[in-house]
């Protein structure tokens, strides 16, 4: 533009001189009349060809500027302004719409192929219950494929929450392992579905569901005349619910016996509420025995707990970061010391991951009784979580599914014991937001 402008200068300086010139000589009597016409054709033509040719260097001065300009926008390094080019602020091409619908469908694609590995890992034990466990073995040999699909998209979509630079990447590749697991159970499923027979002659599945719904009304009556813990109090409730819908779905399928599609149908329906029923009797079943272990661990876990502590106090640590965990370390112990001698009901296993939660930070593993502490905790806590999703499936979102696959993957017990209860407590926000399955 620089030299564009001097060219402007030059050429306006040109086209002025003619103007700004003065005749000093003196006007010569008889000569002005006789050589008027011929000077007058002479300056028409010569005081033309200055402008011209200014006019012509600052057109060619413009256009090499213009060129340079261009040729240094181009193969410039830095990025325009959102929403410009380069060039001016003209819309910039290929801008990406927002993450919203792509999240809305990752989180929507996750549940999907969670829930359906859920319900097509509960009809395995109703097929290998006619058929046996080798002519089940593929179908669940591609149940394990599905869940490491799912696995990794649960994987990818907390790096997305985490914040990674390719978001719209991220989210494909959530949608891309999900419809991969799906595509496994759907395969899956018409080798099960042909291996049962549901639609032709559904006698033997019949007689299998009714066996194991006689068995688990049993295991329901027993396990109501124990007291409850607080976690699964009403988890009984949902048992004997479960237990009326299958004992409804039942009696339909035995009059739908000349109907095969629609006795399919209801038995399909009554092997769900069966198996939710046996989920809840379980856990009930699996959280009694987890808080006795617990209560026996607590002795030993207190004594290993003062052995990974004493080499702080013998080193005189009495200042900085350690001290101040060496002093919370002592209260918890204190604290849990006088809970359980006071006589008053308490929770084992919450006090066991008490003592866990305030040596950890000092462990060194001197003391092995603190990893079994640590390792009976966390399993409960992923196994209750994942209990609580399968019943609720319906009603939980993606958030806890991705917590509970974290969970499950760590490695470090603590922090396994940390995310399941979080998910845990996701799933009951959605429970209460949305209501329970019907």
């Amino acid at each position: 533009m620089a030299h564009a402008l001097l060219g402007v200068v030059a050429g306006v300086v040109w086209l002025v001189l003619p103007w700004m010139t003065i005749n000093d000589d003196a006007p010569v009597a008889g000569a002005r009349t006789s050589a008027a016409v011929p000077a007058e054709d002479e300056s028409s033509g010569t005081d033309l060809v200055l402008p011209v040719a200014a006019l012509a260097v600052v057109l060619a001065l413009a256009a090499y500027g213009s060129v340079r300009r261009i040729r240094r926008t181009r193969s410039r390094t830095t990025p325009a302004a959102a929403g410009t080019t380069h060039v001016g602020t003209y819309p910039a091409p290929g801008t990406q719409p927002p993450l919203t619908d792509l999240d809305d469908r990752s989180q929507a694609a996750l549940v999907d192929a969670d829930n359906r590995l859920r319900a097509f890992r509960q009809e395995l034990p109703f097929a290998e219950a006619v058929s046996g466990p080798e002519a089940v073995s593929p179908c669940a040999t591609a149940a394990e494929a599905a869940e490491a699909e799912l696995s990794a998209a649960c994987a990818i979509r907390a790096r997305y929450e985490e914040g990674v630079p390719e978001k719209a990447a991220a989210l494909a590749g959530v949608v891309g392992r999900c419809e991969e697991a799906e595509r496994r159970l759907t395969a899956a499923g018409k080798s099960l579905r042909t291996l049962r027979a549901l639609d032709r002659d559904p006698a033997a599945a019949l007689a299998s569901a009714e066996a194991r719904f006689r068995e688990l009304t049993a295991r329901t009556a027993g396990a109501e005349a124990r007291p409850l813990d607080d976690s699964v109090t009403g988890y009984l409730e949902l048992t004997k619910d479960g237990l009326v819908t299958a004992t409804e779905h039942l009696n339909q399928t035995h009059q739908a016996s000349g109907r095969p599609d629609e006795a399919a149908h209801h038995l399909r329906a009554a092997e769900t509420a069966i198996s939710r029923a046996d989920v809840l009797v379980t856990a009930v079943s699996r959280l009694r025995s987890a808080r006795a272990e617990a209560a026996r661990l607590i002795p030993p876990a207190l004594t290993g707990a003062e052995a990974e502590l004493a080499p702080f106090r013998d080193s005189n640590a009495y200042e900085g970061e350690t001290y101040a965990r060496l002093l919370h370390a002592d209260a918890v112990l204190a604290a849990v010391r006088q809970e359980t001698t006071s006589g008053q009901p308490y929770d084992p296993l919450g006090v066991l991951r008490r003592i866990v939660q305030a040596t950890a930070p000092l462990a060194t593993g001197r003391s092995g009784v603190l990893a079994v502490a640590a390792l009976l905790v966390a399993r409960e806590s992923v196994a209750a979580a994942d209990d609580y999703v399968t019943v609720h499936r319906e009603a939980v979102g993606a958030a806890p599914r991705v917590l509970l696959s974290r969970a499950r993957l760590t490695d470090e017990l603590p922090r396994a014991d940390a995310l399941a209860r979080e998910a845990r407590d996701l799933a009951e926000q959605d429970v209460r937001l949305r209501g329970h399955p019907a």
